[in-house]
C-alpha cells in the first residue's frame, strides 16, 4: 500500500500537506517521471520530484520550541533576511507550526513533519493558544466581556474565549482559532491598540523560561504528545 502524494511531499519537510495539494494541482509534482495528479499514491522505490528536483521523506522527526523575538518573520521566502528559519539556521529543513506575525513574540513550534504543520493550528481541532497582551489603554470590564463573548472580524464572529485581566494594561487570552491577526483585530474593534503580544502556550506546551531568540528540542514525551495532537482524526 502506497503513500498519498500530498502526504509524501509534506513528509519530506518541503511544505504542509495543504501546500503539497496545490503543488500537485499545478502539475509541479511527478512520480517516476509522470506528472502526478491529486489522489496518486507513491509506492516504495518510486522517485518523486517537485519542479524537477527529487523529494525524499525524512524519517527522523524534529520538533523545536522557539521563543520568537519581535522583528522576525514567519515565511519561507528566500529573500527575507529576517525570517525565523534563517535566524535559527537549523541543519535540517524545518518549517513553523502556526505563524506569529512580525511584531508578536513568544512560543513557536517548528518541525520537519510537514504533513502535520496545519493540524495543531486548524480551528476545527480546537487546540488552545494562550497569550499575554499589553494594550495602550486601561482594560475595563466592558472590554474583557466583549472580547470573551465573540468579536465580529473578517466577516465572521470569533468563538467565545477566556479573557482575564492581569494588570491595568495587560490581559491573558486563550483562543481556539487562528484567524489572521485575530487578537489585534479583536482589540481594534473595541478601540484598543496592541502594544505587546506574547504567546505563552500552544496546546499542552508552555513557553516556560526559554529566553527570547533561543530554541530547544522537544523531549521524547513532548514529541509524542504534540504529534498525537497534530495527527488528523
Amino acid at each position: 500500500m502506497g503513500t498519498r502524494i500530498n502526504k509524501f511531499i509534506a513528509g519530506s519537510g518541503l511544505c504542509s500537506r495543504r501546500q503539497a495539494d496545490k503543488l500537485v494541482e499545478e502539475g509541479r509534482a511527478a512520480i517516476d517521471g509522470r506528472t502526478a495528479v491529486p489522489g496518486d499514491t507513491v509506492e516504495d522505490g518510486s522517485i518523486v520530484t517537485v519542479d524537477g528536483k527529487p523529494v525524499k521523506r525524512d524519517e527522523t522527526s524534529v520538533l523545536l520550541f522557539f521563543n520568537k523575538p519581535k522583528g522576525l518573520v514567519c515565511t519561507s521566502a528566500e529573500d527575507e533576511k529576517d525570517s525565523v528559519i534563517k535566524f535559527i539556521d537549523y541543519p535540517k529543513k524545518i518549517t513553523y507550526v502556526g505563524r506569529l506575525d512580525k511584531d508578536s513574540e513568544g512560543l513557536l513550534l517548528l518541525t520537519n513533519r510537514g504533513e502535520l504543520v496545519d493540524g495543531l493550528m486548524r480551528s476545527r481541532h480546537g487546540h488552545e493558544k494562550e497569550y499575554i497582551v499589553t494594550v495602550d489603554k486601561a482594560v475595563n470590564e466592558r472590554f474583557l466581556k466583549g472580547m470573551a463573548a465573540g468579536v465580529p472580524i473578517l466577516d465572521t464572529v470569533t468563538r467565545p474565549c477566556t479573557v482575564e485581566r492581569m494588570g491595568k494594561y495587560r490581559f491573558r487570552i486563550i483562543i481556539t482559532q487562528g484567524l489572521n491577526l485575530q487578537i489585534r483585530r479583536m482589540c481594534d474593534h473595541f478601540g484598543y491598540n496592541v502594544v505587546r503580544l506574547v504567546r505563552i502556550r500552544v496546546g499542552p506546551i508552555t513557553l516556560g523560561d526559554l529566553e527570547p531568540g533561543k530554541y530547544r528540542a522537544a523531549t521524547r514525551d513532548e514529541k509524542r504528545i504534540v504529534f498525537s495532537l497534530l495527527e488528523e482524526p
